[in-house]
């Protein structure tokens, strides 16, 4: 990336975490313009290479969270790997660890050993299960932190089993919160004068506190959450219906308001005219005969007239899009929200451009992952000063 580019320009970050979680946070900040150096296992590599579909042996989801990283391999496991890490910390303003704490107590990268030994430096440590408690050592997936945090509880239909997503909602959701605690973490060190410090991230919290309502629900009120498939009847009508031509579309009535327009475009005004159902607690109430009236209504026209009906009232509606729809909608189309970028393995590979989009200091995609190593020698010789020598002495020892 160009020197003194982003709003992070000059903030070097170290990610030696693999899969999705911590590399989010690296990716993250990598497009605000921050230097990140990519560290992995000489041979294999991060698993994400590998992980989910592949075109000509490369793996589309590594070519996006990898991007605008620096790719250098180095073992851990071995003690010369250990000291060449250590080198590239001192360089460094944030670390991503991502390995269980025993591993980490055996290459000497404990979260705590690592902010003594350089006290200005920010450790993320983003792990299953976090630290402190008896299954801190456990290893750790998304998969089992979706199911503990109680969100597939709380997914799927009333009287179908739990159900996870098939994506990585946890992971994702981790490294969201993990890249917002870096920021402040940077902040009080280089605005407010303190120092390094620790950043424990697990995989279950930051999902777990998105739904809350649950756990208050059972601590004030005694009551447990159930499933109940698309629906919320504190927001009736709320749910994903079927067209006349076997689409789906997706409408909300967060306030009485949107309630009493759904009402009249169903034909019901009734029940825009009567608090006993447009009411909050009215529609608490009355929910299965609210969704029954706006169902009926749907299944018997096509998508376009539904959509054009319904928006020409101001109600809150949107088709339900697979990847495909995503990609071809008007609007994101317009706002840049896939970008196409040139790699040098697959050509045009169109990803999401940075979420958040800042005026001044805009985030960018410079490029995608790059291959195992790319980046050994701009690294160990370029920006860890190694010679000849030393770089030869440790491809020999398979180090790099």
């Amino acid at each position: 990336m160009p020197e003194g580019r982003g709003a992070l320009a000059g903030i070097r970050v170290t990610d030696t975490a693999t899969l999705i979680a911590g590399p989010m946070v690296g990716s993250y900040l990598g497009e605000l313009g921050a230097e990140v150096v990519k560290v992995e296992q000489p041979g294999a590599g991060d698993p994400l290479r590998t992980w989910g579909d592949a075109k000509d042996g490369i793996g589309l989801v590594w070519k996006s969270v990898s991007r605008n990283k620096r790719c250098v391999t180095l073992d851990l496991r071995q003690k010369d790997g250990q000291e060449v890490l250590e080198e590239l910390i001192a360089r460094s303003d944030v670390l991503v660890l991502g390995s269980r704490p025993s591993a980490l107590a055996r290459w000497g990268l404990t979260p705590a050993d690592v902010l003594a030994r350089h006290p200005g430096l920010i450790v993320l440590h983003v792990s299953g299960y976090g630290a402190g408690g008896p299954f801190s050592d456990r290893p750790g997936y998304g998969t089992l932190a979706e199911a503990m945090s109680g969100f597939a509880h709380l997914v799927g239909e009333p009287d179908g089993p739990p159900a996870l997503p098939p994506f990585m909602l946890a992971d994702g959701v981790a490294a969201l919160a993990a890249t917002h605690a870096v920021l402040a973490a940077l902040y009080h060190r280089d605005v407010r004068g303190g120092g390094g410090q620790v950043i424990d991230v697990n995989l279950i919290e930051p999902l777990a506190r998105l739904i809350e309502s649950a756990t208050l629900s059972y601590d004030q009120l005694g009551v447990n959450p159930r499933r109940s498939g698309s629906r919320f009847d504190a927001s009736a009508p709320r749910n994903c219906y079927r067209t006349r031509d076997g689409h789906w579309v997706a409408i909300s009535s967060a306030s009485p308001r949107m309630a009493q327009r759904v009402f009249a475009v169903v034909g019901r005004p009734d029940m825009a005219g009567d608090p006993a159902y447009y009411s909050p607690a009215g529609r608490l109430a009355r929910g299965d005969e609210i969704d029954r009236a706006v169902a009926d209504w749907i299944k018997e026209r096509p998508l376009a007239e539904v959509l054009e009906t319904f928006q020409a009232q101001d109600c809150a509606i949107a088709r339900v899009y697979d990847a495909e729809a995503l990609l071809d909608d008007p609007h994101l189309v317009a706002r840049g929200t896939f970008a196409a970028v040139d790699d040098p393995d697959l050509g045009p590979v169109r990803v999401q451009a940075p979420v958040a989009r800042l005026s001044g200091t805009p985030g960018t995609v410079e490029h995608l992952g790059r291959s195992l190593g790319a980046d050994n020698d701009e690294v160990y010789r370029g920006l860890l000063g190694f010679d000849e020598a030393r770089v030869a002495e440790l491809r020999a020892n398979r180090t790099i």
